[in-house]
């Protein structure tokens, strides 16, 4: 009995006071650990770049939807005091998807459609046999004074509107063959939309423990992720669609032709930085003017301007991106053209978020290095 006894309180001495047995063996073991978790850390980095690889055909369904989830957190979190959350998360998921899609299919017709018909319409009044009076006649007395000849003009208007209609049809034939890929990106976006309204604690949190960064800059960088895809959605699409309505509802009223025609192209230049509406609303007021339309001309300038761009950027955008800091104008010009150069349409979402994570990051590491200089 006493020899079992002697070993027990060996290997408690052992466990709890370890003895030390030279260096060499415990570098051999540091140097074997450190060769083991870099051999894991390249082994995760190839997984991560195999999954994004496989995901990336669907990767803007999955961003769109994490993205519609910042957005609407607000309402699921009201509903999931009312509702729960399993019915608060299929709720808001649904709402959102039919919006989307609704929204999707109404721009789609009313370029195609509706802009092919207004071109068609210019072509006819811009033809040989057509009157030439009026505002074309007012515009021709313009453009002679700078070396066009009226006649010439009509020529290139035309041939600008038929290659517009040209386009129209060569975007409903793309239209028609995306349908399928356009279904699939709403279904990637449902589901990661639901993934992303009831789970996006814990993946913070488990993201904070496993990448290989300070937990404090895996929050800031999640957070800035939020922060981001939130302002992106309101701050661009929310607006655009509510400058497209009040612009369609002013059409309507003073009476301009293809009234929802034009609102949709309001809402699509909204995009646009700086110039944004600016682009629609004032060459319709000034052919109105120059068509001898002088008081709907007018109504249609001060409408843009106090209502279009007057309301919108001063009430609506203040209050759904509640003041947060955008980015400079230069920097959002780079974005958004070099996210449509590098993305497609697509690039009007994809390229803000990931210009603003990269100054996040550029912004973490400036501050790392001046904690370093200043302690």
């Amino acid at each position: 009995m006493r020899p079992r006894r002697l070993q027990r309180l060996a290997l408690r001495l052992l466990v709890c006071c370890p003895v030390k047995r030279g260096a060499a063996p415990v570098e051999v073991d540091s140097v074997e650990t450190r060769s083991e978790r870099l051999a894991l850390g390249w082994a995760a980095l190839a997984a991560v770049a195999i999954i994004a690889w496989i995901v990336h055909p669907v990767g803007v369904g999955i961003l769109l939807g994490t993205l519609l989830a910042f957005m609407v957190q607000p309402v699921y979190e009201w509903l999931e005091s009312r509702l729960g959350a399993r019915a608060a998360s299929l709720l808001a998921v649904v709402a959102s998807t039919v919006a989307l899609a609704v929204a999707l299919v109404a721009l789609g017709w009313l370029f195609v459609a509706r802009g092919t018909v207004l071109t068609r319409n210019l072509i006819a009044a811009l033809g040989p046999s057509a009157s030439g009076g009026g505002t074309l006649e007012r515009i021709g007395r313009l453009s002679e004074k700078v070396g066009i000849a009226p006649d010439q003009l009509a020529v290139k208007m035309r041939a600008l509107a038929e290659a517009a209609v040209g386009r129209a049809e060569g975007v409903a034939r793309v239209m028609v063959s995306t349908t399928a890929s356009m279904l699939l990106m709403l279904l990637f976006a449902m589901l990661s939309m639901h993934l992303i309204l009831r789970r996006w604690q814990t993946l913070a949190r488990e993201a904070a423990q496993t990448l290989p960064l300070r937990p404090s800059y895996t929050a800031t960088l999640f957070a800035e992720f939020k922060r981001v895809g939130r302002a992106t959605l309101l701050g661009t699409i929310v607006t655009g669609m509510a400058q497209g309505s009040l612009a369609t509802l002013g059409y309507w009223i003073l009476r301009v032709p293809e009234a929802n025609f034009f609102g949709a192209v309001t809402a699509v230049a909204s995009l646009i930085p700086a110039v944004g509406t600016l682009l629609v609303w004032v060459p319709i007021g000034v052919v109105l003017l120059l068509g001898g339309h002088t008081a709907r001309g007018v109504l249609v300038l001060v409408w843009g301007a106090a209502i279009v761009v007057g309301v919108v950027d001063y009430f609506i955008r203040p209050r759904l991106v509640r003041g947060e800091k955008g980015l400079p104008t230069l920097v959002i010009f780079a974005a958004l053209f070099g996210g449509v150069e590098a993305f497609g349409l697509k690039g009007l979402i994809v390229g803000p978020v990931l210009m603003s994570l990269a100054i996040s990051v550029l912004r973490l590491y400036a501050s790392e290095v001046r904690k370093r200089r200043h302690p």
